[in-house]
């Protein structure tokens, strides 16, 4: 697993461009924090070496010059949105991420409900943190918006918003995802600080796309990818090309609300704005921390096939459209690259074509899976009566890195058989086969008198970062133990059982 990013590097720049930033504007910069705050495994995936928790280190650092805001979609929280990485809603994230931030020992300021229209599901979420102790606003959505800046410059636009006080020189405003109203919230407080002689300012902490690599540059492609659902693609800054003769990279929705943006700002403010582009906006200093270029274009190409599984099973799920898959399809041949150059994609569906040939399935269905280990090992798994082809993957890569010959059971046959009366007399389940939590759960019961299996799960750790892919999409048991063991994961986008309904 080469290193092609430099936290340090990024960390230092990163810290002093923003401390350069809030000095720019009398001590009181409104930054947008564009991105995953806390465990933005896209940008460790890209950038090989990338600490997905740094800019929680950066926030360390700068806790005691910072407030933070957390902006949330009404939207989001009335149609359940999930974030992929954890399987979880946003209104979910957003409270993990209050916890998270405590953990770090940084408080939030305030949530704020955005585009409010008395969803009952934000009024159940606004009800739930206010009762924690949590202060939370809401706000409506902005009269006038985009075209009429006399009104939204006004009491009846930003005015109407309720005012948040903040203490310190920076605030940060975040959100769970993109779209949560994170640049109206800024601008609103812009307003109301203007209103109280503070002449304060607005930046924007980005990570992608990286402003001084090429467009087409394959990290700049991934965050395309990353988007495809919403529609983002990267663009060359023609404002930037205009003021400066330099080119850079931004991304569509930037460019297009930009001069909207500026106007605002200049409204707001009453002077003309110190930007000339929505690169110069930008705090980004990402471009700066890569130290192997090849290696990150290598990574940031699997990431595209990654988004490409992903976004077919979401489609298959009801989650995404057609065009979506298009689009990655599209993302993908623009860099030249196609599913097989997943090293473990062909592995996974041989192991499947291995078990249907000697009829080794579990109701019909034949599943295989397949994982890289970080010496380039591949193994592979399937599924059968007892166990599903992710629990089978697991055991087999921790005998492959404890040394243990493939005789050897790692899981007792009396657990096997108890967990399955469970669940058949019991939990009146349809199938007893086993999961992976499942699976996790009985090898450690195991362990407590299985020496073999106790020097097995040592390697449980060994597989975070790997890549596996398996030939279906995996239930709620086997997604939930493969993300607790923080790997890489896509599937083929065929269910893995012929019920509609999977418990």
């Amino acid at each position: 697993m080469k290193i092609g990013f430099d936290n340090e590097k990024y960390l230092k720049e990163q810290t002093h461009a923003i401390l350069e930033r809030v000095k720019k504007f009398n001590n009181k910069l409104y930054l947008e924090f564009g991105g995953k705050i806390i465990f933005d495994y896209h940008a460790s995936r890209v950038l090989p070496g990338f600490d997905p928790n740094v800019k929680m280190r950066l926030l360390q650092k700068l806790k005691d010059k910072a407030d933070i805001i957390l902006c949330i979609y009404s939207g989001d929280i009335e149609r359940r949105k999930v974030r992929a990485d954890f399987g979880i809603t946003y209104d979910v994230d957003a409270m993990k991420l209050i916890d998270d931030l405590r953990d770090w020992g940084i408080d939030v300021r305030a949530v704020v409900i955005t585009r409010f229209d008395d969803q009952p599901s934000a009024i159940i979420f606004k009800n739930k943190l206010e009762r924690r102790g949590v202060k939370v606003y809401t706000h409506r959505f902005t009269k006038g918006y985009p075209t009429d800046i006399d009104t939204i410059v006004s009491d009846e636009g930003y005015g109407a918003n309720a005012y948040i006080e903040t203490t310190n020189p920076l605030v940060i405003v975040t959100a769970p995802g993109p779209g949560s109203g994170k640049l109206a919230t800024c601008l609103s407080q812009l307003y109301h600080e203007n209103k109280h002689g503070i002449k304060a300012g607005y930046a924007k902490f980005e990570t992608f796309p990286i402003w001084n690599l090429a467009l087409k540059h394959p990290v700049n492609v991934a965050y395309e990818a990353a988007t495809a659902d919403i529609r983002d693609f990267n663009m060359i800054d023609p404002f930037h090309l205009t003021a400066y003769k330099k080119t850079t990279v931004n991304y569509n929705r930037d460019v297009e609300v930009f001069p909207v943006l500026k106007r605002i700002l200049e409204k707001i403010t009453g002077s003309e704005s110190i930007y000339k582009s929505p690169t110069d906006m930008g705090v980004n200093r990402a471009g700066f921390g890569i130290v192997d270029d090849k290696r990150v274009q290598l990574a940031a190409k699997q990431e595209v096939i990654r988004r490409y599984f992903r976004y077919q099973c979401e489609y298959m799920m009801g989650f995404v459209d057609k065009e979506t898959v298009q689009r990655a399809e599209l993302i993908m041949e623009e860099l030249g690259v196609k599913p097989a150059d997943r090293t473990t994609v062909e592995q996974a569906r041989q192991a499947a074509s291995e078990a249907q040939e000697k009829g080794k399935g579990n109701n019909g269905i034949f599943c295989g899976a397949a994982i890289e280990l970080k010496n380039g090992t591949i193994i592979t798994g399937k599924n059968s009566t007892l166990m599903h082809a992710t629990s089978s993957l697991i055991l087999n890569a921790i005998k492959q890195l404890a040394d243990i010959p493939d005789k050897i059971h790692l899981l007792s046959p009396n657990i096997i058989d108890s967990i399955g009366v469970l669940k058949k007399d019991t939990l009146s389940s349809k199938s007893v086969s086993l999961d992976l939590e499942e699976t996790l759960i009985a090898l450690s019961i195991s362990a407590a008198t299985n020496p073999s299996a106790q020097l097995a799960m040592q390697g449980l750790k060994e597989l975070s970062g790997c890549e596996v892919h398996i030939t279906h999409i995996p239930t709620p048991g086997d997604e939930a133990g493969l993300r607790s063991l923080g790997v890489n994961l896509t599937s083929d986008p065929q269910f893995s059982s012929h019920s509609l309904f999977v418990g």
